[in-house]
């Protein structure tokens, strides 16, 4: 084989540095799948262990076929990386696509996390291959026969190894950090994916067609040229087309009636409708709150922890607004407390026509603060008591949310509490996910807290669910379970002597709700705790 056109040490350092980049960008793929499959199928803790598990799989199969492409080791690793910038490229386009117009992506996911598995385990045997080539078969005795420093690594093996996997690990290190703090908050999930395979393509095919073209043939080099053109004009047109192709897939997904779509640093907001009928607010494909029903929702939660003194509020998450709404209702209540996590919530359903009215223009309140933090955190650190809180966040059944759902953190709000004071928790269907819903009263107890189960029903029949894929169904849910609790006596359900006028809620409907939720009560839940967590869809 001929020597290549760089000095030794030169060829060496430039198949170290596609390592790198090459490695960032399997990373990318790596990470771009969980994210995506998170989002679009949920339980995020079983989507991570699906996709890694079976791409490490997948990278040992890769390397074992890679072991018949080493004879043509240049040829072999340029199309290898054409391949995978095109599959890694275009994974998160086609997985969204197969979810918006298919309604299931796990078994693409799974083709996916196989296929990019398989091409990056491709990637070491080859450049082992490569890096070996960058002395030349001259590599040893040279000029009056002394050896050049440029020639001594190439008898040291296990240095060789050691440098390659160094660069590829650091690349992965790079990959990883990138992902989050820039490609997904600057370029998005699709335009993200698209512009790693891009550098991918370019990486891989500048190094053979440079540093080892002597090494191939004019038919494998244009072979090699060819690919990587098709797949830089592939990646190029779909990113040309990415704002359509989300327009396209998003209006499959949520309808025609789309207002607001935003990315924020945490998640996709999506406001349907609230024009031409009651708004609906998405955060990240979860039906979060529909003008069709909320009210039901919103007063079953806050009014029965109002009775009693009420004057100081918390409400941790509840960005919506709609939470603050009804505590505001109380001419006693001095001050509401906002705890979210998410700005970009509170922003929308501080602007956005359709929401601001829903929400009674909660934000304009002077009794109404904000406080932008993990409600975790921010309860650890917390001053002052509160009489009320009210525990309005994500499904328990979201893998992210489990902690906010531990005894630690009922033990934290415990703290939170003035005397006498109240907490109520959102905690699921009852009739749909009973455990799930007992879990959170045993989590409870297990900090210190009498509880009062209770519920109201869930959406009216034949109601558009939307993509809400909690329970991993776009069915409405038939009811939603709510536990009223004090660290005191145990709570008696009720409204306060001055709750304002209700459209859903009376006291013998909590009366009911309450003894039909006792009915149910199972005698063997455990509490979840945050280092065994006991929540899933």
């Amino acid at each position: 084989m001929a020597r290549p056109p760089v000095r030794p040490r030169a060829g060496r350092s430039l198949v170290l540095a596609a390592v790198f980049v090459c490695a960032a960008c399997g990373l990318v793929y790596e990470l771009e799948l969980v994210a995506l499959a998170s989002y679009l199928i949920g339980d995020s803790v079983t989507q991570a262990s699906v996709v890694l598990s079976v791409m490490v799989f997948a990278m040992g199969v890769g390397s074992l076929l890679a072991k018949r492409l080493c004879c043509r080791a240049a040829v072999g690793f340029g199309l290898v990386e054409a391949a995978l910038a095109l599959v890694g490229g275009c994974s998160a386009l086609v997985l969204y696509a197969t979810f918006a117009w298919m309604g299931e992506s796990r078994y693409v996911l799974v083709g996916f996390s196989l296929a990019i598995g398989v091409l990056i385990g491709a990637e070491i045997p080859l450049l082992m291959s490569l890096i070996q080539r960058t002395s030349g078969p001259e590599a040893g005795l040279r000029g009056r026969g002394r050896r050049t420093d440029d020639d001594a690594s190439d008898d040291d093996p296990a240095g060789t190894v050691a440098e390659l996997f160094a660069a590829d690990y650091v690349g992965a290190l790079v990959g990883g950090l990138a992902f989050p703090f820039l490609l997904l908050p600057w370029l998005g999930q699709l335009t993200g994916a698209l512009l790693t395979g891009a550098v991918n393509a370019v990486a891989g095919g500048a190094l053979v067609l440079w540093v080892f073209r002597r090494d191939m043939t004019p038919r494998s080099r244009a072979l090699v040229v060819a690919a990587n053109a098709t797949v830089l004009a592939v990646l190029a047109t779909a990113t040309a087309h990415v704002g359509e192709f989300e327009g396209a897939a998003r209006r499959a997904v949520y309808g025609d009636r789309v207002r607001v779509a935003v990315q924020t640093e945490m998640q996709e907001v999506v406001v349907t409708g609230g024009l031409a009928g009651p708004p609906e607010l998405f955060l990240d494909g979860r039906l979060r709150v529909s003008g069709h029903d909320e009210q039901r929702y919103h007063e079953a939660l806050v009014h029965p922890a109002m009775r009693g003194r009420h004057a100081r509020v918390l409400i941790l998450g509840g960005g919506d607004g709609l939470a603050a709404r009804e505590a505001l209702r109380y001419p006693g209540t001095a001050s509401v407390t906002v705890v979210e996590l998410d700005p970009g919530v509170v922003r929308i359903a501080r602007t956005d026509p359709a929401l601001a009215k829903l929400n009674g223009h909660a934000y304009r309140d002077r009794r109404t603060r904000v406080v932008y933090a993990d409600a975790f955190r921010w309860l650890r650190s917390a001053s002052g008591t509160y009489d009320v809180i009210v525990s309005d966040l994500p499904d328990p059944g979201i893998t992210t949310s489990a902690k906010l759902y531990s005894a630690e953190f009922y033990g934290l709000a415990a703290g939170a509490l003035a005397d006498g004071g109240r907490l109520v928790v959102h905690a699921g269907p009852l009739t749909t996910r009973p455990r799930t819903y007992w879990t959170v009263e045993a989590s409870l107890r297990a900090a210190g807290f009498a509880t009062r189960p209770y519920g109201t029903r869930g959406r009216a029949s034949g109601f558009p669910a939307g993509p809400d894929r909690t329970g991993g169904t776009r069915a409405a849910p038939a009811d939603w379970g709510f536990i009223l609790a004090t660290t005191g006596p145990r709570p008696t359900l009720g409204l306060a002597p001055d709750a304002p006028r209700l459209r859903t809620l009376t006291p013998a409907s909590l009366r009911t709700a309450a003894r039909l939720a006792d009915r149910t009560r199972p005698d063997d839940m455990i509490p979840s705790t945050l280092v065994h967590p006991r929540y899933g869809n």
